[in-house]
């Protein structure tokens, strides 16, 4: 199969009309984003990196898919940003369990990450685990249509105590 059918069997231009409704959850992030994001060491100290992450509809609309490239493409070295990310994360609602299953797929750093997400409030919390056993939560916030803030937060202790691993602030630019 060429790249250009493997493309064009996977991408959707709009979300399955019977799902629209459900799959706006994550579907308003459909699009290109730039993100600021803030990694915190476990010994205080931070860095702070350029990204961007793109959403899209896949497999007949039935899914969103993402690709996360830090640092941006603009900003890197190809095959030699280890400090960096480039992953794909594919999420779709199950009516089954009236939640989303999302799975973070990282080759970089070796990680496949699977999540349960719900709206919660006005945030949108995915819930997980790491092969470590510790629990992870991503949380989507402050979401606007142009703007939405990231965090990634871990417990090693069933949530009596949590760190924060990961934060960015995004900007739509497509």
């Amino acid at each position: 199969m060429s790249q250009t059918t493997m493309i064009e069997v996977l991408q959707a231009s709009e979300p399955l009309p019977k799902l629209a409704e459900k799959l706006q959850l994550f579907g308003q992030f459909v699009g290109s984003w730039d993100a600021r994001v803030t990694n915190y060491n476990p010994d205080g100290s931070t860095q702070t990196v350029e990204a961007e992450w793109h959403f899209g509809w896949v497999l007949e609309g039935r899914a969103i898919q993402d690709v996360w490239i830090a640092p941006k493409r603009s900003l890197r070295v190809a095959g030699e940003n280890t400090s960096g990310d480039y992953g794909a994360t594919l999420r779709f609602y199950d009516a089954k369990i009236n939640a989303w299953r999302s799975t973070w797929v990282g080759p970089v750093k070796g990680n496949v990450i699977p999540f349960i997400a719900r709206k919660i409030k006005d945030e949108i919390v995915l819930e997980g685990k790491l092969e470590t056993g510790n629990e992870v939560k991503w949380i989507f916030s402050e979401i606007e249509k142009e703007s939405f803030r990231w965090r990634f937060i871990e417990s090693n202790d069933g949530w009596k105590s949590e760190s924060k691993v990961q934060e960015m602030f995004c900007r739509r630019t497509k």
